[in-house]
């Protein structure tokens, strides 16, 4: 599994079930004895016990008809869904369902006045955050909770949206567009496995991700103290080569937002493989959701950037 990525995908709970569980050790114990204390097959039983259950057994399959025995024997082995494991449709079906609170939450901040559209960013963002924390920590994946994630985060999305729009009409529909095309190339990528989250891929996004962490509190600690009065902060106060920096900062966040989506891929395929429950699929889904989100803020912020530039 990719370690070093998505927390929500490297918590010990989601971790934890796509792990398959150690296979018993018979050192120390008689081999085939039951680690546990509880008696293997055949043993702590008297032989006329394990006689008769057998011979009920075979008592059974001689009362059925020959057409019954070969429609037992042609069924089909259960797949996932009916063993109730995790699959790639259930990941599908659940990251569909919050996208969709996402776009309903935006909605409301569409159609509701600017001053309470801006007030409903504030508390989607706040609210969301906190949420964040409370699903990645969860011992048990909620999908009431993930969805109210989901509904929050689109009303930071949507008030957001609105704002830089109203600001560079356009952006929030190239931002879409945008997001959802890195998100379809880099699928491809995965799934042609021409692109993977290797060891050393992941060393250089867990340095990046670091640097670009502190980058984004310095710069927030200091638009909030108002050492620097340009609405992006350092990304457009200071230029290289007469680019904005918040150019070359807001490619990097891309990269590794769409880097993360990998990573993401590629827990979802060993949670798949290894037969989680069924459940975690939301813990998936909720983990895709939190880095478009991610994703879709670089984009808009880049695109309001170099059209502010213009």
């Amino acid at each position: 599994m990719a370690l070093g990525g998505n927390p929500i995908f490297n918590g010990k709970n989601f971790r934890g079930a796509t792990q398959a569980p150690p296979v018993p050790q018979a050192y120390g114990n008689n081999y085939g004895q039951n680690q546990f204390g509880q008696p293997a097959y055949g043993q702590g039983r008297a032989p006329g016990q394990v006689m008769d259950a057998q011979s009920g057994w075979m008592s059974q399959q001689q009362n059925m008809s020959n057409d019954q025995l070969q429609q037992m024997y042609n069924r089909p082995a259960a797949g996932p869904s009916e063993t109730g494991r995790m699959t790639f449709d259930d990941v599908i079906v659940k990251t569909a369902i919050c996208l969709a609170a996402v776009v309903a939450g935006a909605a409301v901040t569409l159609v509701v006045a600017l001053p309470l559209a801006s007030l409903l960013m504030i508390v989607g963002a706040l609210g969301g955050f906190v949420l964040a924390l409370v699903n990645t920590f969860k011992k048990q994946p909620s999908p009431a909770l993930i969805l109210a994630y989901a509904a929050l985060e689109g009303l930071f999305l949507g008030g957001l949206t609105r704002i830089l729009d109203g600001m560079y009409p356009g952006v929030g529909l190239q931002a879409v567009i945008g997001t959802l095309s890195v998100f379809a190339v880099t699928l491809v990528l995965f799934k042609s496995g021409k692109v993977r989250a290797t060891p050393k891929a992941m060393r250089f996004f867990m340095i990046a991700t670091i640097g670009y962490a502190v980058f984004a509190l310095i710069n927030m600690v200091m638009m909030w103290t108002g050492a620097v009065d340009s609405p992006f902060g350092l990304r457009t106060s200071m230029e290289i080569a007469g680019i904005p920096l918040g150019v070359f900062i807001g490619l990097l966040a891309i990269g590794l937002a769409a880097f993360s989506l990998i990573m993401d891929f590629t827990s979802i395929e060993a949670g798949v493989r290894s037969g989680a429950p069924e459940r975690f699929s939301w813990t998936a889904a909720f983990g895709l959701t939190v880095t478009l989100v991610w994703l879709y803020v670089e984009i808009i912020r880049l695109l309001a950037i170099l059209r502010g530039d213009d």
